[in-house]
């Protein structure tokens, strides 16, 4: 199995979560889906993913505005989370191994001390869900 590998939950067909999307909405999920990491996370920028995407500014915030409705979706610039979705339960994950280097100090950090750092940043907010047992960042509109 690659190192890099993720899965789309069936219940996004099963539950009819993708008939409710869109073509530019389920491409952005099956991109988000793609690249994010265990906890959902991606950085990818407005203007990368709809060069990716073939979509207009304009088609990228519909296509992020139906997703975050349909609780698919959490977003707060620059930084998207895809969720659990609604009526699932998210497997439990164990401790990531990574270590990473920080690049003030270039001494190595675990990514759990990163994400610890980042989930305690004040634009990231940890709201409790019976979907995920953590959601990094809310939902916006913007």
């Amino acid at each position: 199995m690659p190192e890099q590998f993720s899965w789309v939950d069936q219940a996004l067909v099963q539950q009819h979560f993708i008939d409710r999307c869109d073509a530019r909405s389920a491409a952005l999920y099956l991109f988000l889906v793609t690249v994010s990491d265990a906890q959902g996370l991606s950085y990818y920028g407005a203007a990368t993913l709809a060069r990716r995407l073939h979509l207009s500014e304009q088609d990228l915030v519909a296509a992020r505005q139906q997703l975050i409705d349909l609780e698919l979706l959490a977003y707060r610039s620059p930084l998207y989370q895809v969720l659990a979705l609604p009526g699932t339960v998210a497997a439990p994950r164990t401790a990531p191994r990574a270590v990473l280097t920080a690049p003030a100090s270039g001494q190595p950090v675990s990514l759990a001390a990163l994400l610890q750092q980042a989930q305690a940043a004040p634009w990231l907010t940890t709201r409790p869900s019976a979907r995920s047992a953590t959601t990094w960042c809310a939902s916006s509109s913007a």
